[in-house]
Parts: structure tokens; C-alpha cells; sequence
């Protein structure tokens, strides 16, 4: 690495490649013009060490990834990704690996960073099709619902709705009332307003659907519960949860062969339905759009973005961000700082001690200024 005396060395397909022993020795021309592309030159894969399939049997290879680090040399491992790639690192770190992290994600859901670096481009992506999707609607005098990639953080699709001009925009962190939803719809119709564009986090959920999901979590508690209470009964009366006597034998009592445990065949769930519509299968944006096009009369049409949002060249914000992220990993490389995350922080970047990062979750504060902005300007977030 020019400037520090760095050597890298680039590992194929993410943790995998580490376990794997794939790896190649990176120098500038490498990496050369790679600034203004997309994705990875070295690929990636979801694979965990601690929970990796090999040969058909789920392992724990740490171990074997510690241990490959230190025959190729490795002083540190750099990672890139977001909550799950932070959660592993920290594994390895705790094994005895040391290593620096960077938060990549069009989520922008890594704790104690400002922002990730894929963020702004999966935004202007996200963005650029609620443009497009103006012309269709207010050409055929549509609701159009468009599901943006964001499973438990809304700020992709706050984003780009606030961006985008979305009259709706509905994000995880605020279950949203069906009824204000479609309101607000017909309100904007009785206005001379014909169409409607909602912005919708693939993540969101009704309040409905949260109360329905809360007492199904507090029933299997409450099943759990008396199940051990049934349980410690059993064992005071000297017997087994199944009632079978533990005491000694009477003179009576015949010794029979003893049972064998035969498992309970598997019996699949009862699926939700609503008119005889699955809930469970059926993806969240389709079941919203037709329950609007039920509630308010108008034809609704569903567009998903899906993985178009994570392609394509990366914005020049992503590209000074990335840049001034891997300077700064650089620098704390040449220091001897590892086992951090370099954050973002104001106009600073910052190493984050990495046990800060694992296993929590940036989501969209309630009372965060997008979301004052987005109520001013008269969108609607399905909760008033």
C-alpha cells in the first residue's frame, strides 16, 4: 500500500475464502480504476466461520480461519460490510485474529457510524425510480407502491421517499395504521390530486400485524411457562412429563419393554389468510397495494426494486466516502490500532471500539429531523 509499506493480500469470497485458504497478493494494478465501479472485485459470500457449511455438515471453522490468517502472514484483516460482517469480525477478533472493520451497506443501519458507504448510492437509485414512477402514475391516474429494499431499518426508504416527492412513505420503525394510510389517499383524490406514489421499506408492518405478532409472542411464553410449571409438578411427584411412575416396582407391576420415542409427524403451519389470499407468502407491498385498491376504489400497481438498488456505479459521495474511510484504515493500520471500526463521525473518521458496533442495530430514531420534515411537507407515515 503506497505510503505505508502495506502489503495486501486480497481473500476471495469473504470469510469463506479465508477458511478455504483463497487468496491472492493485490497491488496497484489490481486495483486500479476500480474507484468508479460497483460491488467487488473480490467477491463476497453470507458464510459465518463459527456456522459454515462444509462438505454438507454445518462446522465451526474459526479456528481453521484464525489459523490460515496467521500462515499467509496476516497482521490484521480488513473487513467490509455491515451488521452481520461486524458481528463476525468480532468473532474472530475474540479468537485471537486482529482486525479493523468498514461499514458498507445501503442499509446504513451500522451503530455508531453517521453513515455507511453504499447508503447514497442505493438512495439516488431508489430515488431516480420514484422519478420514473411519477410519469406512469400521474399518466394513468394510478397508486403506484414501490418496495424498497430495508428489512428492520427504514432509511433507505425515507430517503429516497422524502427525495422522490413519495406521498406516503412507510418505514419499520413506525407501524402504520391501514386506515390513515387509505385516508389520506382519498384525501389527496378529493384535492384534484389523481395519483399517489407510496414509498414502502420491504421491512414495514401494520399495527395490526405488530399487536397480532406481540400476543402470538406472549401466548408462546405463556405456553412455555405453564409447560415448566407442568414440568416441576411432574418431577415433585417422582414422575417423568410424560406421567410415567419413577418409584421402585411392586411386586404387581410388570416390567415391559420400554417404548420407543417416535417423533410427531411434521405438521406445516396454518398459513394467514385474508379472503383466502396467504399473508405468509404473499409480499408485503402486493397485500398493501391490494388492500388500498379495495379500500379507495383506485387501481394500484406494485413496482419492487429488489437488487437493482445494490448495482450500478456508486455515486461520487460514496466514492469520497469509501476513499476517506480506507485512508483512514490505512493510517490506523500503520499505528498498530486494531480491533475497531472506522466510523464516520461529523467530518471526522474515527476508529469505534468493535464491541460498541456487533449485534446492535442503527434504526431510524422516532424523532429524527427527516422524519419532521417529511410530516411538514405533508406526507403521510401511516401513524396520524
Amino acid at each position: 500500500m503506497s505510503g505505508w509499506n502495506i502489503k495486501v493480500i486480497g481473500i476471495f469470497d469473504g470469510f469463506r475464502g479465508l477458511v478455504e485458504n483463497r487468496t491472492e497478493t493485490l497491488d496497484d494494478q489490481h486495483v486500479s480504476g476500480i474507484l468508479t465501479q460497483g460491488g467487488t472485485i473480490l467477491r463476497t459470500s453470507r458464510d459465518k466461520p463459527h456456522k459454515m457449511m462444509m462438505g454438507g455438515r454445518m462446522m465451526d471453522m474459526t479456528a481453521a480461519a484464525v489459523d490460515n490468517a496467521h500462515r499467509l502472514g496476516i497482521d490484521c484483516l480488513v473487513c467490509l460490510g455491515g451488521g452481520g460482517t461486524q458481528k463476525n469480525a468480532l468473532n474472530l477478533a475474540e479468537a485471537g485474529l486482529n482486525v479493523i472493520t468498514l461499514p458498507k451497506t445501503i442499509d446504513n443501519d451500522v451503530a455508531e457510524t453517521d453513515v455507511s458507504f453504499g447508503f447514497d448510492t442505493g438512495m439516488y437509485i431508489a430515488t431516480e425510480a420514484i422519478d420514473r414512477l411519477h410519469t406512469t402514475a400521474t399518466s394513468h391516474n394510478r397508486m403506484i407502491v414501490c418496495e424498497i429494499m430495508g428489512n428492520q431499518a427504514g432509511w433507505l426508504a425515507l430517503g429516497a421517499g422524502i427525495a422522490g416527492g413519495a406521498d406516503v412513505i412507510l418505514i419499520p420503525e413506525i407501524p402504520y395504521d391501514l386506515k390513515r394510510v387509505a385516508d389520506h389517499l382519498l384525501d389527496r383524490r378529493q384535492a384534484g390530486k389523481r395519483f399517489s406514489i407510496i414509498g414502502v421499506a420491504e421491512g414495514a408492518r401494520s399495527r395490526a400485524e405488530v399487536e397480532a405478532a406481540e400476543r402470538a409472542r406472549l401466548e408462546a411464553e405463556k405456553a412455555a411457562e405453564a409447560a415448566r410449571e407442568e414440568k416441576e409438578r411432574a418431577r415433585k411427584k417422582g414422575k417423568d412429563f410424560k406421567g410415567r411412575g419413577k418409584g421402585k416396582r411392586g411386586d404387581d407391576q410388570e416390567a415391559g419393554p420400554k417404548k420407543k420415542k417416535v417423533d410427531a409427524p411434521y405438521e406445516p403451519p396454518v398459513p394467514v389468510t385474508e379472503q383466502g389470499v396467504s399473508l405468509v407468502q404473499e409480499p408485503m407491498a402486493s397485500r398493501l397495494a391490494r388492500q388500498l385498491q379495495q379500500i379507495t376504489g383506485t387501481e394500484a400497481r406494485v413496482t419492487f426494486l429488489g437488487h437493482v438498488q445494490r448495482g450500478g456505479v456508486p455515486t461520487p459521495n460514496d466514492r469520497l466516502l469509501c476513499t476517506r474511510l480506507g485512508v483512514r484504515a490505512a493510517e490506523l493500520l500503520a499505528e498498530g490500532v486494531y480491533n475497531v471500526m472506522v466510523a464516520v463521525k461529523g467530518d471526522r473518521c474515527e476508529p469505534v471500539p468493535l464491541e460498541q458496533v456487533a449485534g446492535t442495530r442503527k434504526l431510524v430514531p422516532l424523532d429524527h429531523p427527516w422524519l419532521t420534515d417529511a410530516r411538514l411537507v405533508g406526507t403521510c407515515l401511516g401513524d396520524e
